[in-house]
């Protein structure tokens, strides 16, 4: 899937892969090597993340149902549990760098579409 966020004109995210079973959405990034630059991971639903047996730090977006993000949380380090947002319906988790890069804040719209 692609984001981007239509707010500000701006790629968030060039191939999100979905994470929708509860299986994938508890292992989601852990013990991979790294995440590609262009690359995230979109758990639904979810409003919760852990870094548990991650090797690099992650930013987090918060997402309501209309794609509109709640909060942003940028270079969360790896062996952590948080962050939360209760009322959020998504999660991206994106390579650290990526919520500057694309200059995303709360209250932007994201539009995720296939490819």
């Amino acid at each position: 899937m692609r984001v981007v966020n239509v707010t500000r004109g701006t790629v968030v995210c060039h191939q999100a892969r979905l994470a929708a079973s509860f299986w994938d959405r508890l292992r989601g990034l852990m013990f991979r090597p790294a995440l590609a630059p262009e690359d995230g991971l979109l758990l639904v639903p979810e409003w919760s993340v852990h870094t548990f047996f991650m090797r690099f730090p992650i930013d987090v977006l918060f997402l309501d149902r209309d794609n509109v993000v709640l909060a942003a949380y940028v270079r969360v380090p790896p062996n952590r549990l948080g962050p939360t947002h209760r009322g959020a319906h998504k999660v991206l988790e994106l390579p650290a760098g990526a919520v500057e890069r694309s200059g995303t804040r709360k209250g932007d719209r994201l539009e995720i579409t296939p490819g």
